[in-house]
Parts: structure tokens; sequence; C-alpha cells
């Protein structure tokens, strides 16, 4: 009886290997795909975001709060950092609350995401002035179907990367006017 137990065995085996196949492996690649077109969506909203920042002269909530719904349409959670380098027209003053980066013959001061959100909730817009630099990096802090399945299969060891980011900087080129 050993021969028919072995083959009932190898046929659950080839059974369990078939569903594999056929059902886990086009899921991964879906799920790829899904990832793929998320990534396209986030990285193409954080360009149009930053640009219109960029060409506007102003960063309103209005706009970063659409910004995020644009992003989070995408079905995951995203970690996103803002930052405003300001030209400094006066390098002479010495700043105290701020961290100062010379660039070239310029000097920038920096304003990070808290900073920036504090002033968007008081005053509902910040106004930036033409030379001054803005930047928006965006990382998912969910962990995708895609990633779960990799890891599951391949094992991967260390930490886990954000499968869905982007960043998009760039000098404003026009002073902001009013509201």
């Amino acid at each position: 009886h050993y021969p028919l137990r072995r083959q009932r065995q190898m046929c659950i085996r080839d059974r369990f290997l078939a569903a594999i196949l056929m059902f886990v492996f086009p899921l991964m690649a879906l799920s790829e795909r899904t990832d793929d077109m998320a990534q396209l969506s986030v990285q193409t909203a954080t360009t149009e975001f930053v640009d219109d920042v960029r060409t506007t002269g102003k960063l309103s909530l209005s706009d970063y709060e659409q910004f995020l719904q644009t992003i989070t349409a995408t079905g995951n959670a995203f970690d996103v950092e803002l930052e405003i380098k300001h030209l400094d027209e006066n390098p002479g003053q010495k700043t105290t609350q701020a961290e100062v980066t010379k660039i070239g013959e310029n000097i920038y001061y920096n304003e990070y995401t808290s900073q920036i959100m504090d002033k968007l909730e008081d005053k509902g817009y910040i106004r930036l002035k033409e030379g001054d630099m803005f930047s928006t990096t965006v990382k998912n802090t969910n962990t995708t179907i895609a990633q779960q399945l990799r890891g599951f299969f391949y094992k991967i060891a260390g930490n886990e990367n954000a499968q869905v980011a982007a960043k998009h900087g760039g000098v404003v080129s026009v002073n902001g006017s009013g509201n």
C-alpha cells in the first residue's frame, strides 16, 4: 500500500502547486500592476501640485487638501513631507529659529512640514517669492498587497521600502499675490 499512499501525496502536492500557479502568481502580477498605476498617479499628482505652487507663488490649504485627496484615492496611506527654502533677501540679518542653507551666493532659510502646516492652518495660504524653492516628498505608509505577497513568497529580509513614492521640487518662478 505504500506506493498508493506516495502517489496520493504527490497528487495533493501537484494540485497545491497548480493552485499556486493558477491563482497566486496572477494575483501577484495584478497587485504589482495596481502598485504601478498608484505610483504613476502619485507621481503625476505630486508634480502637478509642486508645479502649481512654483508657477503661482502660493501654497494654499485648499490646494494641499485637494492634493492629499488625489493621492489617497489610490487606496494607500501616505507620509507627505513639504519643504520651503526661502531666499533670504537680508543675508546679513541673523535668523534664530530657522535652519540656514547656503547655495552658491544665495542664502536660504528652510521651513518644514510642521511649520508649513501651522502657517497654512493659521492663514489658509503661504505666499512665496521668486527664487524660493518648494519641494514635496510622498511615501506610502501602508503595506500594499504586492508587498505582502512578495514578503510571503520571497521572504525579503530587512526593512521594506515604500512601494509608492514620489518627489518633486523646484524654484518658484513668480512672486505670490493676495489670497
